[in-house]
């Protein structure tokens, strides 16, 4: 069977932003992994990055990380997941970013974790053998998401097939938002029709990160309304008549995808 790796930096990137296409795969016998980069638990947490829990109503006690983890599992056995792979590296947050402006700037010169980083997903990528890897866009500008695109670009995929996804709820907020700049050039738009049941799988694994979702959504039923509405548009775009997922992948390998994927306006 084929396997496809979904690569999320943070513990409910993948799920927001292509769950209907992860669930979709997983449906049609594909072996699905969902590999998540910044997952490390840091003690004690305190200025902007306990504020980062505590906005979301989470005591300084919880172990933030910990939590999401455990809704991050939740959320994969909604998809379909095969397996679930955590990375222990840090959030921005952690790592000397110390403001909201902060997380949509620059990269600061002491944050080295794109050199951490490209070892481990070097490995990764050799022991899953993936014919097929989802990765972000950029979309929304933050810097956890450049890092690991970063790290991409060092790594590099000349040969495999690279699905960039749309960073969501970024494009909800700013629909005309445009990509990291660490986005490669020349790529063609594809989409993912998405079935009722791909859909309601990707509103669950959503809705399963319940720390979240108040905060990106609005609460539950916001998080069904605006994923639906979502999709819906997504799918008038890619000029289809019924909801979907785009992406953007690079012309060689525009006819090589899943089945059912399209190519998109």
């Amino acid at each position: 069977m084929p396997t496809a790796l979904f690569i999320s930096p943070h513990l409910d990137d993948v799920a927001f932003s292509c769950g209907g296409t992860f669930a979709t795969l997983a449906q049609a016998g594909w072996q699905c992994v969902l590999l998540t980069v910044f997952t490390r638990s840091v003690p004690n947490p305190t200025g902007f990055a306990l504020a980062c829990q505590t906005d979301k109503g989470l005591v300084p006690e919880v172990d933030y990380l910990a939590l999401r983890r455990a809704e991050d599992t939740a959320a994969a056995q909604c998809l379909g997941a095969i397996a679930v792979r955590w990375l222990d590296l840090p959030e921005a947050p952690h790592r000397g970013y110390h403001s909201p402006a902060a997380l949509f700037a620059e990269p600061l010169p002491t944050d080295d974790v794109v050199e951490d980083l490209v070892p481990i997903l070097t490995a990764e990528l050799a022991s899953t053998v993936p014919q097929l890897v989802f990765v972000p866009q950029g979309l929304g500008q933050h810097i956890d998401h450049r890092r690991v695109m970063q790290a991409l670009q060092v790594v590099g995929l000349p040969t495999l097939p690279i699905l960039w996804y749309r960073d969501t709820p970024y494009i909800i907020r700013q629909p005309d938002a445009e990509p990291a700049p660490e986005l490669p050039t020349g790529l063609v738009k594809v989409a993912m029709p998405l079935s009722t049941v791909a859909l309601k799988a990707k509103v669950a694994a959503a809705q399963a990160y319940a720390s979240q979702i108040d905060f990106q959504f609005g609460g539950a039923d916001q998080t069904r309304v605006k994923l639906a509405q979502l999709a819906a548009a997504e799918g008038q775009a890619a000029g289809l008549e019924q909801v979907a997922e785009r992406f953007a992948v690079a012309p060689v390998h525009a006819d090589a995808l899943p089945s059912g994927m399209v190519r998109g306006n």
